[in-house]
């Protein structure tokens, strides 16, 4: 009986260049605004899922709370990427190593009321940041800016700033704070915003060039009450759970 021999199978050789090319991971979550050279706007399926429940009508406060925070979480994993660090030795429980930490303080100030909605979002990743206060309303008149309290640590300006607040409308409350931060001698100013309308992120274009603002989405427009359309409400009242 004559036995075949079964000719051997040559496992192809291992392509070692696979993902060697590094991402362009930035360009898949974040959009450079067509209109504003000052907006980033995220292209993420989960903020694009929690945004969506988050624009409901029919969301009860405690779970727009969670999903403001919830988003806030996410789009300052981005925010963050440009921090400066420092390297510094640390031991293992084996041997030392070489470690990284951020080289500035950094201070998030959100605009009272509704942006301490998405605060404790972004301090759950990242609780070494301090945060400072800034309240503005807005006059339901003449829709101008009124400052009502600031509370900042000393040394703010001595590293990065992130303002937050759910919606950049207008823009006088952000143009107002981006005011006051900068003559507190802030040079590193970004803003985090949930929705923005066209008139605001221009408005803050005109006053601070420098100051990239980030949001989930650029909606249509203001309506003659200076609400964002389609928007999501009054987030304030919505976070807080008080009548509109």
């Amino acid at each position: 009986m004559v036995t075949k021999r079964k000719s051997p199978r040559h496992k192809p050789a291992f392509n070692n260049s696979i993902n060697l090319k590094p991402r362009a991971y930035t360009a898949l979550v974040l959009t450079q605004s067509t209109q504003f050279q000052n907006l980033q706007i995220f292209d993420h399926p989960l903020i694009h899922h929690k945004l969506s429940l988050a624009r409901n009508q029919v969301t009860p406060p405690d779970q727009f709370r969670r999903l403001l925070n919830e988003i806030a979480g996410l789009m300052v994993y981005e925010v963050s990427r440009n921090f400066t660090t420092a390297s510094y030795t640390v031991q293992t429980p084996l041997e030392p190593a070489q470690g990284k930490r951020l080289s500035q303080p950094v201070t998030l100030v959100p605009i009272l009321r509704a942006g301490l909605g998405m605060t404790d979002g972004i301090l759950r990743l990242f609780p070494e940041a301090r945060v400072g206060h800034i309240g503005i309303q807005r006059d339901e008149h003449t829709k101008l800016p009124v400052h009502y309290y600031s509370h900042f640590p000393q040394d703010i300006a001595a590293g990065p700033v992130i303002i937050v607040d759910p919606m950049l409308a207008t823009g006088g409350s952000a143009v107002h704070a981006a005011d006051h931060l900068c003559k507190l001698g802030c040079a590193k100013i970004q803003m985090i915003c949930l929705v923005a309308a066209p008139i605001g992120v221009q408005k803050m274009l005109a006053a601070h060039p420098t100051i990239t603002i980030y949001t989930a989405a650029l909606d249509r427009e203001l309506d003659q009450n200076a609400y964002i359309r389609p928007g999501l409400g009054d987030a304030g009242d919505r976070v807080f759970g008080t009548p509109a």
